[in-house]
């Protein structure tokens, strides 16, 4: 379930609608807001499959004038180290300049006969600020067949601070459109503050 919208009060609605400890979830989330005004928020909630336990996962993302807020809520089942299940919510605040990428990748069927503003089938949006990237290597090697020499690694970093993928068929039209308009309201955001910092 996602939603999307620009109001504080909007913001807890949405996040209760989830059923996702909204509590828990509404305080984090308004505490790192502060008193700033709401641009644009999505509400996601995911369900996986981990062995033989469902686990639920809650992501909310705030765009204010300044900040993107990101939050996330996982539920744990109990273990070694707690008897009971408990639930862990993590914010954190990045300034709209650090925004380095606002990826949109979507997914649509019968490309073929696309219409402009048809919907996607699927959507990833990524969201690049520097804080998280992944390194892929792999031993280097030259043209030469027969060459033993070692020639080190070559890999790629990739920026990898924030992914999310919806779908049509697993979260409904509604949610890929929600999150269209939350990543171009972000688009906007960061390219404006990018435009009054030359």
């Amino acid at each position: 379930m996602a939603k999307t919208g620009t109001t504080t009060q909007g913001l807890r609605t949405a996040i209760e609608r989830s059923g996702y400890y909204p509590a828990l979830v509404a305080e984090a989330v308004e505490a790192a807001v502060g008193g700033e005004s709401i641009a644009s928020y999505l509400v996601h909630q995911e369900t996986t499959f981990d062995a033989n336990e469902v686990r639920r996962h809650v992501t909310v993302l705030v765009l204010t004038g300044t900040r993107f807020i990101v939050s996330h809520t996982d539920e744990q089942a109990a273990d070694s180290t707690s008897p009971t299940p408990y639930a862990t919510t993590s914010t954190e605040s990045v300034k709209l300049g650090r925004i380095s990428s606002v990826v949109v990748s979507r997914v649509v069927a019968n490309p073929e006969r696309y219409q402009p503003g048809s919907l996607p089938r699927e959507v990833l949006l990524t969201i690049g600020w520097g804080a998280v990237a992944r390194i892929d290597l792999e031993p280097a090697a030259c043209g030469d067949p027969n060459c033993e020499a070692d020639h080190g690694y070559t890999g790629n970093s990739t920026a990898d601070d924030l992914s999310l993928r919806v779908s049509e068929a697993g979260d409904g039209p509604d949610t890929v459109r929600q999150t269209l308009a939350f990543a171009q309201a972000l688009s906007e955001a960061t390219a404006a503050t990018a435009a009054s910092t030359r």
